[in-house]
């Protein structure tokens, strides 16, 4: 068995409400909120990015940890956003927050499942007793190109998990993948910005993916929805999650909880692992938790956990999802657009 014995989520303070966006652009916003159910998206300072969200992601985890952080013997950061090519990401967070030298690092790609992806290694390495404690992070400053769908909903965010051989605050029950090659969502070497494959990124990918790793997820372990208090789905807007869960027959108030899309946007390495602290900040003991993420490319990873009653005695060591999203400056998209680069000036 393996558990996840500590966990925390980061969130910029900075918002763009998507009135703001469109605005810009001639965009009729109320389309993107009645249809998408996008409100605003979290959006990072000029002093922030994918390792520094990730530093203090992980701190807030070894809070609820309460262990040495000496102790963590695996980082692995998953995003599709590392600020360098070539340099990773994990040995700047390790030696932050003060792990061992002696700390297996890795960076992690696969589109918006890059964090689910780190999870399920880390919680493998636990169960075949090669490390005792690991660092799993999904994080994000993802871009969209200006004027397209996707600058609506790339936000930006981390969340972060501490696995170990105990059950801490959520026992790992069951984990499932599935995957095919489906390009519905991708971005060239050399490529400022991603693209995607407009409707064809529904159906074919983001329903078919997590459906199926959901459902054989269910079926592997004999469970059924309503077996579970929560349930969390990727966010690459308000409406999908919140489709594909009723879908598979779970009700609105089992998705709610972990429900982030409409003030966070798509936090995309990071949106269901960011939803699943939020349901940790609010569950009590005995609670099954049901996660299921989605990478274009395309895969999706399917988690059963079911939380402990160490869950009560960590809940207020650290800043909760809820509050960080309350926390909140408005900004204007001229700001925005000098935080995030989009001005770019010619050689």
């Amino acid at each position: 068995m393996a558990g996840i014995v500590g966990y925390g989520a980061y969130v910029p303070m900075h918002r763009i409400k998507v009135e703001e966006i469109a605005k810009v652009w001639g965009a009729d916003a109320e389309s993107y909120k009645r249809g998408l159910m996008l409100v605003e998206k979290s959006v990072p300072s000029p002093d922030q990015d994918t390792i520094t969200m990730s530093v203090e992601a992980a701190r807030h985890a070894l809070k609820r940890a309460r262990i040495d952080s000496s102790l963590i013997e695996a980082t692995y950061v998953g995003s599709e956003s590392h600020p360098y090519a070539v340099k990773p990401s994990g040995t700047v967070v390790s030696e932050a927050i003060g792990t061992s030298p002696n700390t297996h690092c890795a960076d992690f790609e696969f589109a918006c499942k890059a964090g689910s992806e780190a999870m399920f290694v880390c919680i493998g390495l636990v169960q075949g007793g090669a490390i005792k404690y690991g660092l799993a992070i999904g994080a994000d400053t993802s871009q969209g190109a200006p004027g397209d769908a996707l600058e609506y909903s790339a936000a930006a965010g981390a969340a972060a998990f501490i696995f170990g051989k105990e059950d801490g605050v959520a026992k790992v029950l069951g984990t499932h993948t599935f995957m095919t090659d489906t390009a519905d969502f991708w971005r060239r070497e050399y490529e400022y910005y991603p693209r995607h494959g407009g409707r064809f990124t529904g159906e074919q990918a983001y329903f078919r993916h997590i459906t199926t790793a959901a459902t054989q997820m269910m079926e592997k372990l004999g469970l059924k929805p309503q077996d579970f208090a929560y349930a969390v789905f990727h966010q690459p807007n308000g409406k999908f999650p919140m489709t594909v869960g009723q879908k598979l027959g779970f009700k609105k108030e089992q998705l709610e909880a972990g429900w982030l899309s409409p003030t966070l946007g798509n936090t995309y390495s990071g949106s269901s692992p960011m939803g699943l602290t939020a349901i940790l900040d609010v569950a009590k003991p005995g609670d099954k938790i049901f996660m299921t993420s989605y990478g274009s490319g395309a895969g999706s990873d399917a988690f059963v956990f079911e939380v402990t009653k160490e869950i009560e005695k960590v809940q207020n060591l650290a800043p909760k999802t809820r509050q960080q999203l309350d926390r909140k400056t408005y900004i204007e998209y001229g700001v925005y657009a000098k935080f995030r680069g989009k001005i770019r000036k010619s050689e």
